[in-house]
This record gives structure tokens, sequence and C-alpha cells, in this order.
């Protein structure tokens, strides 16, 4: 089973329903997310601070974060040794 992976100011995500994280800064992006907003699957974790990454989970929700995209991608591959150890742990 997937685990949290905290995305900013005590928000967490499902590390197992993320497809992309992207940069808000391209007009594809913007539409996506727009859309979202029209469909109502926007989640807004930015807290008031400007947007910095976009999350794009499964069901077609998006997540908005005041962090930068590499610093939530470190957080998922930590999360991603985290459990691969835990996992050979058991196995052992």
């Amino acid at each position: 089973m997937a685990g949290l992976v905290n995305i900013g100011f005590g928000n967490m995500v499902n590390a197992g329903k993320l497809i992309a994280v992207v940069s808000p800064d391209a007009a594809p992006i913007k539409r996506l997310v727009q859309n979202a907003r029209e469909a109502q699957k926007v989640i807004d974790a930015t807290q008031g601070r400007k947007t910095k990454a976009v999350l794009i989970m499964e069901a077609d929700y998006v997540v908005l974060s005041a962090l930068q995209p590499e610093t939530i991608a470190k957080r998922f591959a930590m999360n991603g040794l985290t459990e691969q150890e835990s996992k050979s742990e058991v196995d052992a």
C-alpha cells in the first residue's frame, strides 16, 4: 500500500494515486487546471500562496501546491525508498 507524502504546509497526498508533477506555467497545464476547477476536481493545497506545482492524480483530480516540483519529486522518491526498505525488512 502506498504511503502519504507531504506536499507542503501539512498537506498530504497518496503516493499511489499520483500520475505526474508538473509546473503550472505552460498553457496546456493552465487549461487543465481551469477545466478541473469547472468540474470541481481541484484541491488547492497552497494555503494562499503562489502555485508552483500541479499534481495530476487518478480520477482526474488536480492538486495545487506551493512547493517546487523538484521538492515534491524528492519527497516522493524518499517515500518510495522508505516503502522498499520496509518491504525488504518484512521479507527478511
